[in-house]
């Protein structure tokens, strides 16, 4: 066991957050805290990291044990470049690297014992930098940097120039080459696309240490957990497997407490009729009978019925209008920003019921697309037509139609006043206001909770195409299940960008992948997406095209001459790809050869041969990491 968690209780003031919350994290475990917004998820981390004090309870951890914090905003500053800030987090091994290279400079200027004794420092520093991985350590910092999104063009950039969710993933980065035996980290997908969030999987689901995640992203975290802990009216329930193990055991769970309470009301309350029908006899013997039924009813251990959850909140909209069948047409889109070519050539069409789910990387244009669509900004090339009766509602978290004298109250029912009181509450608490959050002024909000009223109006409104800028921003899991439910009863057509692919996964009926400035089509929901992805960009690669499905891959061939050309240079490169296979393979054997070399009797004495063997040593890992390099751009396809 690496951490425990004894009774955690924490108030402030009159509102209960924790109460005797227990679990524990065994070693290598990966483990999930979730539930609704406010539960108390961030409170718990910050208590097991002593940043806050619990009222009640302990937090024990395994003797010597290391641990890694991330929180949800991180402030670094200063000039340090992105590369050097996360290196930083080595700096053990890059002094232990100078030293090295300081003694072998030494060594040829001494003698006898002097030699003696610094050879025998030397040999055991350098067994402890290779036990460390002190030749890898620089290619493990650049692959971790890559991995979360940053370019190479980024390395360079100042911290102090970064913006609050870059520096998150920086501290990240130092966060995950410093290697703890426990890393606890509060939505640590917040600021990452979809690939970066792919690397991040794989690279914790490797780690060979414990993790406990906050994330309200659910895809991410069936991938990775194998428990998941929810806190629910402020007390911990422990389920083993990853989230969709935990909803569907959640699930059961509460329908067996519900059954069981459900059983327990109808018995006490045929006994209560039993009773008064006892004593309405009104003789001696009746009355004692009644007493006695009394006496054991008032006994009984009582079940508590279960509190109701948000997700018995059903959100139901429809367009007052229907739209024709043909909702959207684009053709030969293009659009740039200076030098900055975002997309060319695009074009598809959307047909009246669809949910299409628009995706790709940070800085590709999706959030662009969307605004050219709503016509909030202009477009070089192309052509945008909507179809007969199409009625757009926007949602954008930066273009929010909201009244700031108003209540929250007052913006639902003056958009549906036909909404009974308890109609509009349902319909706020579904996006996470509940009691007197309801009577807020729009003026009072944060960012976050207006764009949540203004999705709660976009759902209200006579719209029959639906325009979601990342609509699951600042919802908890239980909201987005709402939404998503909501979504898929609706009967007119949206269109979406959403880095949440569980959401993609339960919504989407096609995906619209932008990549490469241009626009890949997928016919299904985000697993079907990932199944096809290699096979269709291999497609794309061959036959040069903008935009292609699988109905119509066989139309979007190239020339004869052309194919010639794209399978000569698949022949190259996977040649390329070979020969760095075999050059690393060459250079990684040599390297352990003067490793073995510098571990004999004969040459632990040798100050010359030694300073030979490390520079050779230092030669072969900088050469191998340039190769490693070479080696990835060839296996992503690069020429």
């Amino acid at each position: 066991m690496i951490l425990d968690c004894q009774d955690i209780s924490k108030a402030f003031g009159t509102d209960e957050i924790l109460k005797q919350v227990s679990f524990h994290i065994e070693a290598n475990e990966k483990a999930a805290v979730v539930g609704i917004n406010g539960a108390g998820k961030s409170t718990l981390l910050k208590i097991i990291m002593k940043k806050l004090a619990a009222d009640e309870g302990a937090v024990v951890f395994a003797k010597n044990t290391s641990v890694g914090y991330l929180a949800q905003y991180q402030e670094i500053s200063g000039t340090q470049t992105i590369y050097d800030e996360v290196l930083s987090a080595k700096e053990e091994l890059v002094q232990m690297e100078s030293q090295l290279r300081e003694m072998e400079e030494k060594m040829p200027q001494l003698s006898g014992e002097a030699l003696e004794r610094l050879l025998e420092r030397y040999n055991r520093m350098h067994h402890d930098f290779e036990l460390r991985d002190g030749y890898a350590y620089r290619s493990e910092v650049t692959g971790v940097i890559r991995g979360l999104g940053f370019s190479e063009e980024d390395f360079l950039r100042p911290v102090g120039e970064l913006s609050g969710g870059q520096k998150t993933r920086v501290f990240l980065g130092k966060l995950l080459v410093t290697k703890p035996d426990l890393l606890v980290l509060d939505e640590p997908t917040n600021h990452l696309d979809m690939s970066s969030i792919a690397w991040l999987e794989t690279f914790l689901s490797n780690y060979k240490g414990a993790v406990l995640i906050v994330s309200h992203d659910r895809y991410f975290l069936d991938k990775i957990v194998t428990k998941v802990i929810e806190l629910s009216n402020h007390r911990a329930s422990v389920f083993s497997g990853n989230y969709s193990a935990y909803a569907v055991k959640k699930a059961a769970q509460r329908e067996a407490m519900l059954k069981a309470w459900q059983n327990q009301q109808r018995e006490i309350k045929h006994q209560e009729e039993v009773i008064a029908k006892l004593k309405s006899f009104n003789r001696e013997k009746s009355i004692r009978r009644a007493e006695s039924r009394e006496k054991m009813l008032n006994k009984i251990e009582r079940v508590d019925k279960p509190v109701e959850e948000q997700t018995d909140i059903k959100i139901r909209f429809e367009p007052d209008i229907i739209s024709g069948n043909d909702v959207l047409m684009v053709e030969g889109l293009a659009k740039s920003f200076g030098e900055n070519h975002l997309f060319s050539g695009i074009s598809f069409e959307m047909k009246r019921g669809e949910r299409v789910a628009l995706i790709g990387d940070n800085g590709t244009g999706k959030t662009t697309m969307l605004k050219i669509i709503n016509e909030l900004i202009s477009f070089d090339k192309g052509r945008i037509t909507l179809g007969t009766n199409v009625h757009i509602g926007y949602y954008d978290q930066e273009h929010q139609v909201l009244d700031d004298d108003k209540t929250l109250f007052e913006e639902i029912s003056d958009a549906r006043p036909q909404f009974t009181n308890t109609q509009v509450r349902n319909i706020l608490a579904a996006f996470l206001f509940t009691d007197d959050d309801v009577f807020k002024r729009i003026c009072d909000l944060s960012g976050g909770e207006k764009g949540r009223v203004s999705l709660a109006k976009l759902m209200l409104s006579e719209a029959n195409f639906l325009i979601l800028d990342e609509p699951t921003n600042h919802l908890d899991i239980t909201s987005k299940e709402i939404l998503e439910e909501a979504l898929n009863r609706y009967t007119g057509t949206v269109l979406f960008v959403s880095h949440d692919r569980y959401f993609i996964n339960k919504t989407a009926t096609r995906i619209l992948d932008l990549t490469e400035q241009t626009v890949v089509n997928y016919i299904g929901n985000y697993d079907y997406y990932l199944e096809k992805r290699d096979v269709q960009m291999q497609g794309i690669a061959a036959a040069g095209k903008n935009v292609r499905t699988e109905e119509k891959s066989d139309k979007a061939k190239l020339d004869w001459k052309q194919k010639k050309e794209e399978q000569t240079r698949i022949r190259k490169r996977e040649t390329a790809l070979k020969r760095a296979e075999e050059e690393i393979a060459e250079k990684e054997a040599h390297l352990q050869k003067l490793n073995e070399e510098m571990n004999r009797d004969e040459v632990v004495t040798d100050a010359g041969r030694l300073s030979e063997i490390h520079q050779e040593l230092t030669r072969l890992s900088e050469e191998l990491e340039k190769l490693y390099e070479v080696w990835e751009g060839l296996a992503e396809g690069q020429p």
